[in-house]
């Protein structure tokens, strides 16, 4: 019997036109008052809308809008304005970060990065109008003693306001001047040490009218003041003393240039950070070699861009500057983690910005492995810490092995984990084409907490690519062939 209606591909049979494949209807995002009067043909959207725009939903197609900032303050989706990036080299964690800086730098957040090693973000801060602060080896220096904008901040303010910002001063120092004993130790100073280094900095603030220096801190402990006595426990006895500060006296030493981390931190800091316009340390010109001085120049950009940070909030609230948000990266955290144990103890210091603050914070790592792999487990239990605080966690490619890690402080399906694992295949053997990525360059997967994650791919526009390249040397001519 003939059909009298077609079926839901059309008529079949010859000369019926039956169509096998059936093209998806096009989409288009728009808001309720846009597309009210289009129903029935209008379906809620499964990504959210506020935020930097990142990339396209890899399912529905739809535009994936997020940042830490955005997703905190105004969709209220986190309840911590901070993102932890994980991922293998090459699949584009830094061009991820790049795009959020870009977009919120658009809202009026200004960028810092707090040590770029590659560099990354060197070109991205100066195509903002940006400062960028060169630091290495002869190129510039930076004093881990110096307060920045906190003495001139604290002059301004009165009360528990100045207190507090000169107290928050003084720990981020002690902090500060621990943490590359630490690494040229590669374990941390005792109690005492520290307690005499506390010592010793309240009374380098007495006597030096100036901004001083490590060498300055060091004279203070030789010339033993009764305070510094008293925090050393000596008894009265002063060759008691000098022999319980000889370590510290030591690694003090080292510091000035003496030691494997150079003369980096021994002089006033060559530049001076701003905080009304983005901002970048670039520490690139530090081999890959020198692990240990790599550590101590992201900690030490860490310590100084954030109690700059804290100085800039304490005038705003006192009124006497203007509100400003900062959007805050710490790349290359397992740089430092693998330094020196103990090291964990002074980033979660660092790390823990409260978020009354007003600042967004992402940090970047390839792995787990790098936050578990510590050897004391004390120190495991802290780095772990780090995602779990985070308000987001963003995963690019990562290998099988990763999953069991990444399990223990993300909840990720098995869906989700066989996505991130295809993510991380390389590209094929063909050498023809030079130009292959890798199949999981550029996608992404977003969790908040339990909620299932969200899948997207970031493609950059040209713009972007413009200040995308961290492949530099690789396009130079090599002096044979320039000669050739």
């Amino acid at each position: 019997m003939p059909r009298t209606r077609p079926g839901p591909r059309g008529w079949p049979g010859p000369g019926g036109g039956a169509q096998q494949y059936l093209d998806p209807a096009p989409e288009w995002r728009g808001t309720t008052v846009q597309v009210c009067g289009l129903w029935p043909y209008g379906a809620g959207s499964g990504t959210p809308t506020k935020g930097v725009p990142l990339g396209r939903d890899l399912h529905s197609g739809a535009t994936v809008c997020c940042d830490p900032i955005s997703w905190f303050q105004r969709a209220g989706l986190i309840s911590n304005p901070s993102a932890f990036v994980l991922g293998q080299p090459g699949l584009g964690k830094s061009s991820l970060i790049r795009r959020m800086c870009l977009g919120l730098a658009g809202y009026g957040v200004h960028p810092l990065i707090f040590g770029d090693l590659k560099p990354d973000y060197v070109d991205l801060i100066r195509a903002l109008g940006g400062q960028v602060i060169t630091l290495g080896r002869g190129r510039g220096y930076l004093n881990i003693l110096d307060p920045g904008e906190t003495r001139s901040a604290a002059a301004r303010l009165t009360g528990d306001a100045r207190r507090a910002l000169l107290a928050d001063a003084h720990g981020r120092r002690l902090n500060a001047v621990s943490a590359l004993i630490t690494i040229l130790r590669r374990e941390s100073p005792s109690d005492r040490e520290e307690t005499v280094l506390a010592a010793a900095l309240d009374v380098l603030d007495d006597r030096h009218p100036g901004v001083p220096v490590l060498g300055d801190l060091l004279q203070v402990i030789k010339e033993a003041p009764a305070s510094v006595r008293d925090a050393a426990l000596d008894r009265g006895d002063l060759n008691r003393y000098h022999e319980i500060t000889e370590r510290l006296e030591s690694s003090l030493a080292g510091l000035l240039g003496r030691g494997r981390l150079g003369d980096t931190f021994a002089h006033p800091t060559s530049e001076p950070m701003r905080l009304d316009r983005p901002v970048c340390f670039d520490v690139s010109s530090i081999d890959d070699s020198e692990v240990m001085l790599q550590a101590a120049a992201l900690l030490s950009c860490w310590s100084y861009g954030f109690g700059a940070v804290s100085a800039a909030h304490a005038l705003s609230d006192a009124g006497l500057e203007p509100e400003r948000r900062y959007f805050l990266v710490l790349d290359e955290l397992w740089r430092v983690l693998r330094a020196s144990s103990g090291l964990v103890e002074r980033v979660d210091v660092l790390t823990r910005v409260n978020r009354t603050r007003g600042v967004g914070m992402a940090m970047v790592t390839h792995s787990m492995r790098d936050l578990l792999a510590l050897t004391n487990e004390e120190d495991r239990q802290k780095a772990a810490g780090f995602v779990e605080r985070s308000g987001m966690v963003i995963c690019a490619g990562l290998p099988q092995d990763e999953m069991p890690r990444l399990q223990r402080v993300v909840n990720v399906s098995k869906i989700e984990q066989q996505r991130l694992t295809e993510w991380s295949t390389p590209p094929g053997w063909d050498t023809t084409d030079n130009t292959v990525d890798p199949p999981g360059r550029g996608n992404f997967l977003i969790k908040v907490g339990s909620r299932p994650g969200i899948t997207m791919h970031v493609d950059l526009t040209p713009s972007e690519l413009a200040v995308n390249d961290t492949n530099k040397r690789w396009h130079k001519p090599s002096s044979a062939a320039v000669s050739g």
